[in-house]
């Protein structure tokens, strides 16, 4: 499983009307293109204009295809016109799950 981590860094107060935006014309389109969204948050500390999406995937070859079918998608398209002018910048960040405890415990005996 991959995990994505996706930080958008708005204009200072943006996070609210993109939040909004999102809602009413984005979320349901890309939710139904991605798939499973863990979690859209906002930071409690640190940069408060930002908003971080957790996404899962199955593999990396199912993001690009998604990424891939979303971008090309009119609908997502029109959200992502409307909030541009919100966007400072973008950060996404791949990550895999750590080995489970007995998964290292046994990887570490096959290796002596």
């Amino acid at each position: 499983m991959i995990h994505e981590l996706r930080t958008y860094t708005m204009v200072p107060g943006g996070v609210r009307e993109y939040v909004r935006i999102y809602n009413e014309c984005g979320r349901a389109h890309q939710v139904r293109l991605l798939g499973h969204l863990v979690a859209m948050m906002i930071p409690e500390s640190g940069d408060l204009n930002q908003l971080v999406y957790h996404w899962a995937f199955d593999s990396l070859e199912d993001r690009a295809r998604r990424r891939t079918a979303l971008l090309a998608d009119p609908d997502f398209a029109e959200f992502r016109k409307q909030v541009r002018g919100l966007l400072v910048q973008q950060e996404s960040r791949l990550l895999t799950s750590a080995p489970e405890p007995a998964a290292a415990a046994a990887h570490a005996g096959s290796a002596a």
